[in-house]
């Protein structure tokens, strides 16, 4: 988060034109505690937003073969058994579309949920990426819910009890999915965050979470069912969410891309699928956007 004076030196423009811009509502930001804060990663979206629609020379010139934004063990998984040549950044959804847009890789994975529509990723996108040509395609749905200690020791049972039972909660970052997501479900439930003991650092990845959870560190986080299994912790299911893959229009039909696609459409493919737990297949490769 920066304050109006950082986000000011950032821009290079005087403090007045921030606060003429937040009067005027055209740069993203939120008021906490009687202060304006910016999340860096909108600022930089915003940025891009606003300018200049980029050649076409810029447009094709070759990105990194590297995958950004959310984690997601099964595409982790993927990409490794199927000895594809790309490499996982777990960077957090929103920060991974920001690199994205930038050129900085091939592949966005999110699961961001649109709080006014209710859908996952394609408002976002449509938002953040208005002059791009990009398909974005189904990876899978995900359960998603409370990841507690093996045995739930608090006897945590919903958002309710991490206030009730004092429970530690280890956050995600600002911009990650799960953390849009529990907001979201924390606002609609009526929990107010602040009353809840959150533990200082926030955990970069859903696997952080279930190892800050296993070592004693916290009591229970947001991650899939997944990562309750591979690490033999305790789930606590709330809701479902769609995780895509974020490409540009004529990447999709590069070897990279087709290569992971095809893999998905395997047996092993499957199998993994069913012995991680928590995922939907059914609707694995669709095409859900494409913008032209």
């Amino acid at each position: 988060m920066m304050t109006v004076h950082e986000v000011a030196e950032y821009l290079r423009v005087k403090e007045r034109k921030i606060y003429d811009l937040i009067t005027q509502k055209q740069i993203p930001c939120t008021r906490v505690t009687g202060k304006w804060l910016f999340p860096r990663y909108l600022i930089d979206m915003w940025l891009m937003q606003n300018s200049e629609s980029v050649s076409q020379d810029t447009l094709f010139r070759t990105v990194p073969e590297i995958v950004v934004g959310s984690h997601d063990p099964l595409l982790e998984w993927a990409l490794r058994e199927s000895s594809l040549p790309m490499a996982m950044q777990a960077t957090g959804s929103m920060e991974g579309l920001s690199r994205f847009a930038s050129s900085e890789a091939l592949i966005c994975g999110m699961h961001v949920l649109d709080t006014e529509s209710g859908e996952f990723n394609v408002p976002v996108i449509r938002n953040a990426l208005p002059d791009h040509s990009v398909v974005a395609i189904e990876w899978a749905w995900r359960e998603q819910g409370l990841v507690v200690a093996a045995g739930n020791p608090l006897q945590l049972t919903s958002l309710d009890d991490l206030i009730s039972k004092k429970a530690v909660l280890i956050d995600r970052q600002s911009g990650a999915g799960s953390r849009i997501l529990l907001d979201h479900l924390l606002e609609k439930s009526g929990i107010d965050k602040t009353h809840i003991k959150i533990a200082d650092k926030p955990a970069r990845t859903e696997i952080d979470v279930g190892l800050t959870i296993s070592s004693g560190k916290a009591d229970a986080g947001i991650a899939v069912a997944s990562v309750a299994m591979q690490l033999h912790l305790d789930f606590i299911p709330l809701t479902k969410e769609r995780f895509d893959l974020v490409m540009r229009r004529y990447d999709y039909f590069e070897p990279p891309v087709q290569r992971l696609l095809e893999f998905t459409r395997t047996p092993a493919f499957a199998e993994k699928a069913r012995e991680l737990g928590g995922y939907d297949l059914s609707g694995a490769g669709k095409v859900v956007l494409n913008l032209r």
